[in-house]
This record gives structure tokens, C-alpha cells and sequence, in this order.
């Protein structure tokens, strides 16, 4: 099972190794906590499937919405706690990332909207790799400069638009996809294959850190 209520939609889905079997989504992701236990036993019953049967949960770790993520992780902990299955946490960004995989640029930036000028984002190659690693960033026309130079990226995500009037450089891309939790099937997949899993425990989400801006230099 995967569980995202990071972005502005939240939503839950079913896959069996790493095929996806079914999904449910909310528009509003302010009332993720009424709607989410409800739509995880409709989607089980759905497919004939029951809690037990479950091997892991994952969940969007973050960054995103502060109660958003609080919601989705005390979920996951206590199906995995209560089932005594392993955790899996896939970080936002690296999901978002997966809609654009497929995508001709070069690099892939998704972008969550923070307030003002300011996002989450990350840059990952095709391979979904880091290329940039997950920061809270002040946007300007100078923003990925260095990268854009040799590379195209596509820009996407709730905080992009506020991007595409600063940038005009011709390596940028600004796309437009459905983010939801069909996109954590393939990572968390490969997590449950590798046995990568999150203590029960002690793991929290992963908020952000202090915004900051980034030269030309830096990047």
C-alpha cells in the first residue's frame, strides 16, 4: 500500500509487486484525516484484499505540507505497527520526479509551493538520481543557471508556476502533470525488494530546512 497526503491531493493505492492494481484520491487535502482510513478500507475491499494481506506500507516522507505529512505517517505507523509489517518511506520529490521520467529533457526538477517566491524542490536525472538534493529554495532568474547552461530541464509541480515568468533561459521546460500515489509504485517497490526500511520507531518526515537562495555559483 502507498499513502500520499504531501501535495494538495491526497491519495492511497494498491499495487502487487510493481504493478499497480487500483487508487483513490481526494482533492481536498485538508480533511486527509477523515477521508484516509475510509478510502484505504473501500480500496481493500474493492480489490478483495484485506489488511493482513498487506506486506508494507509506504508513505510520502516529505517535504510538503506540515499537517499533510503528520496525517499520512501517523497512518502508516499504526497500520505497520498494528500489522507488524515494515515501513517504507519514498521522499516527495524522488515520487513527483517519476511523472517526468519519460520526459525528452535532460534532468527533471518538480516543484512543491512553499509561500511567496519559495518551493521544495530537488533535480533528478532520467535515472531518477540525485542531481540535487532536496531543498527549501528562494526563487529568482538566476535559479539553476549553471545547469540550465548544459542542460534542459522540465519544471513541474504546484510551485512551478511561480518560476516560469522569472525563467526564459530556452533549456527550460515547464510541464504539467498528475501527481498521486500510483507514482510511488516503482520506488517503493524496489525499497520492499532491497529491504530498505524505515524504523518504526524513531523516523519522522522530513520537513525541510531553513529557505535559502542559490547563486550562479552554487549551482
Amino acid at each position: 500500500m502507498n499513502i500520499d497526503t504531501s501535495v494538495q491531493t491526497s491519495s492511497v493505492s494498491l499495487a502487487e509487486n510493481n504493478n499497480p492494481l487500483a487508487i483513490k484520491s481526494n482533492p481536498s487535502q485538508k480533511d486527509s484525516a477523515a477521508w484516509l482510513h475510509v478510502a484505504i478500507h473501500e480500496l481493500l475491499r474493492e480489490c478483495d484484499l484485506t489488511l493482513q494481506q498487506l506486506d508494507a506500507v509506504a508513505v510520502s516522507e516529505g517535504p510538503g505540507s506540515y499537517t499533510g505529512l503528520r496525517v499520512g505517517m501517523a497512518t502508516a505507523k499504526g497500520l505497520c505497527y498494528v500489522l507488524k509489517k515494515p515501513l517504507i518511506f519514498i521522499n516527495t520529490l524522488q515520487m513527483m520526479a517519476v511523472a517526468a521520467q519519460n520526459e525528452t529533457a535532460d534532468l527533471i526538477c518538480p516543484m512543491i509551493d512553499a509561500r511567496r517566491k519559495e518551493v521544495f524542490t530537488a533535480v533528478f536525472d532520467r535515472h531518477l538520481n540525485f542531481i540535487l538534493p532536496p531543498i527549501n529554495l528562494i526563487l529568482d532568474e538566476t535559479s539553476f543557471f549553471d545547469l540550465l547552461q548544459h542542460h534542459s530541464i522540465t519544471f513541474f509541480g504546484n510551485g512551478s508556476p511561480k518560476f516560469e515568468p522569472l525563467m526564459k533561459h530556452p533549456n527550460a521546460v515547464f510541464k504539467s502533470f498528475e501527481i498521486n500515489a500510483l507514482l510511488m509504485v516503482p520506488l517503493s517497490h524496489l525499497k520492499f525488494v532491497k529491504q530498505d526500511f524505515a524504523d518504526l520507531a524513531y523516523s519522522e518526515p522530513f520537513y525541510g530546512k531553513d529557505f535559502h537562495s542559490i547563486t550562479r555559483q552554487s549551482l
